[in-house]
């Protein structure tokens, strides 16, 4: 059976999810990777309204019924980036205003990380395994290491995940519910190596994987089949989306203080199957580790109409994504002895 295919709403999230179900269900998607979007106007999915209210699970799983959609992902991202995170500026517009308070620090990171855990709550309410997410990063600024950073910093920063992210993830385990890391610039995992730091300060803990995104990875000069390889039980979800490297002499691959559409960038996200990703391979090896998750578009392509982009990325997927065979293809070779026929 084909794995399903889900948009992320997160790109959406102007529109009411009444609008955005309808949408998609026309565009031929089979559910949604719903953002947890707490007390913003446009309501995907409001984990204390999970929580607190009986009927909320059951008529948002009816509500998307009757859109002949599903969804098996949640998506926990802009308050995940709260937790970890040396909190600024930038913070509060991504924030709901219950959890940025008064803007003090360590009041946004403690109700963050409630909220965090209460997500695992109202995911296992709603029946849904994974929720998708950032953790944020203490150390993302020393990436590039000048003026230089003792290694003690880095440790040090890795310690805080481990200190501040074990009893989120301990609650995810009793709930039956895996956190999915979207590794991404900017968090505390954003390569392969930080990775698997990551998982190592982490102790391998059960209910903490990873939200498979080629895009961040390839403009990086990683081959994103690579990671499935080195992280094959901890593939718990997959996003689907491109990107290009524009790399033409002038362009650099940090880019240059640019924002994404600039044409002068040395690299950009597309509407897959518009960028360089190897998606095909990606399947292959999605299908020797037996993956079984939705493939969730994630639609960023500034040079491009959104509603043109949500429906060629659907059709996209489905010519793209095929079953692993379950016969080798010179089996018909064979005589039932075992000899091959001359």
């Amino acid at each position: 059976m084909a794995r399903k295919v889900t948009m992320y709403t997160a790109q959406w999230g102007d529109l009411d999810f009444h609008v955005l179900a309808k949408k998609m269900s026309e565009y031929g998607y089979d559910g949604l990777e719903l953002k947890c979007t707490g007390d913003r106007p446009c309501d995907h999915f409001n984990v204390r309204a999970a929580l607190d209210d009986d009927g909320y699970c059951a008529k948002k799983r009816a509500d998307l019924e009757s859109y002949g959609l599903g969804c098996w992902a949640l998506s926990a991202h802009s308050y995940g980036q709260l937790i970890l995170d040396e909190l600024d500026f930038r913070h509060k517009s991504m924030t709901s205003p219950y959890l940025w308070g008064d803007g003090d620090p360590a009041g946004v990171r403690q109700r963050a990380i409630e909220e965090m855990k209460l997500t695992a709550h109202a995911a296992k309410k709603f029946g849904v395994s994974v929720v998708n997410g950032f953790t944020g990063s203490s150390i993302w600024k020393y990436f590039y290491s000048f003026p230089p950073v003792p290694q003690w910093v880095i440790d040090d920063g890795y310690k805080l995940l481990a200190e501040l992210w074990l009893p989120i993830l301990d609650v995810f385990q009793e709930c039956g519910v895996k956190f999915a890391l979207e590794v991404h610039p900017t968090e505390i995992a954003f390569d392969l190596y930080s990775a698997l730091q990551t998982l190592e300060s982490l102790e391998h803990h059960p209910a903490f994987g990873f939200n498979f995104d080629p895009s961040h990875l390839f403009w990086q000069g990683i081959d994103p089949v690579e990671f499935i390889r080195m992280f094959p039980d901890r593939i718990f979800h997959v996003h689907v989306k491109d990107a290009i490297q524009t790399l033409n002499g002038r362009t650099g691959i940090l880019g240059s203080h640019l924002n994404f559409g600039n044409r002068r960038r040395g690299w950009d996200f597309r509407s897959p199957g518009r960028g360089d990703v190897n998606f095909e391979e990606i399947i292959r090896e999605l299908n020797a580790i037996d993956y079984q998750g939705p493939l969730s578009v994630e639609w960023e392509d500034s040079g491009m109409n959104r509603d043109h982009g949500a429906k060629e990325a659907v059709q996209f997927v489905r010519n793209l994504d095929f079953a692993a065979s379950d016969v080798a293809f010179d089996a018909a070779f064979e005589r039932k002895s075992g000899g091959i026929d001359s």
